[in-house]
């Protein structure tokens, strides 16, 4: 059954105001965090959080241009955003939480773990970016970072609803959305302005300065120190499994769990909503 969609929040969390959606459910139930993927918006989670019969209380922050950042000068860095999400949960009084992140979401969701003290009672990560070594601490522009100057270019301009409609399902990034998780990225994923034209809700220049902050901490170190349950969620066609070692991430874990999912890209929470949402079920019973 389709809730009602709550409004967006707001909270303090030291020097800037980090918004969010909260999914009122039963206070008995565990809580659970939802962190979305660079350049998309925590409303996309909606149709896997209803997948839920009697879920526990469950935060969505939206994690974009919270802060002001430049992507010419290092963009927002992935530790700052940890720790954000870390004095998030503090100020809301969420007790060890099921988190779940998808992408940067999932890396972010390690360092938090890590570098600000939160304690999860399980973590869910899906297609997480732990990219090789060798490229954190790297001094590259954003002309320079393969994600960053692709998001920089990003078409940023619709006349209306149905031109934006049009292009969006033009671009491969869309393929294979699930119809329900798309209308909502056309509806809260895009700001109609005045004129009535469209323009993206996370700007070009936020999504490249969320993609050249994510360069400056190293991850990998902070994976054999996570003593909570993790699941690993990778997509079977995955373009990420290029760069992205999970066999690796899995040989680090204390108590990590796989999951591969059929017939996925790396968007797979806006592709298989029912799946994702399955998987987070089967899992969190075993906690």
């Amino acid at each position: 059954m389709k809730s009602k969609m709550p409004e967006l929040r707001s909270q303090d969390v030291g020097g800037a105001e980090l918004p969010y959606l909260f999914f009122e459910g039963e206070a008995s139930a565990p809580p659970m965090v939802f962190i979305h993927a660079t350049g998309f918006m925590p409303w996309l989670w909606q149709p896997i959080i209803e997948e839920f019969v009697s879920p526990g209380n469950v935060w969505a922050p939206f994690i974009c241009n919270y802060r002001q950042c430049d992507p010419e000068q290092g963009g927002l860095e992935w530790n700052i955003v940890a720790q954000d999400l870390a004095s998030f949960c503090r100020a809301q009084r969420i007790q060890q939480p099921l988190l779940i992140g998808h992408s940067m979401g999932a890396t972010v969701s390690t360092m938090a773990f890590n570098l600000s003290g939160l304690n999860p009672r399980s973590m869910v990560l899906i297609e997480p970016i732990f990219l090789p070594e060798m490229f954190y601490g790297a001094n590259i522009t954003v002309k320079d970072h393969p994600l960053a100057a692709k998001a920089i270019r990003r078409k940023n301009h619709w006349d209306n609803e149905e031109e934006a409609m049009t292009y969006l399902k033009s671009r491969s990034l869309f393929d294979g959305w699930d119809e329900r998780v798309f209308q909502l990225y056309i509806k809260y994923g895009m700001q109609k302005q005045k004129e009535g034209s469209l323009t993206l809700t996370c700007a070009p220049e936020s999504e490249a300065a969320m993609f050249m902050g994510g360069r400056k901490t190293n991850p990998w170190p902070l994976l054999g120190e996570i003593t909570c349950p993790v699941l690993i969620v990778e997509a079977e066609e995955s373009e990420n499994k290029q760069f992205v070692d999970i066999k690796k991430m899995m040989t680090l874990l204390k108590r990590g769990e796989y999951k591969s999912v059929a017939g996925a890209g790396h968007l797979i929470p806006m592709q298989k909503p029912k799946v994702i949402a399955e998987i987070i079920k089967e899992f969190s019973k075993q906690i």
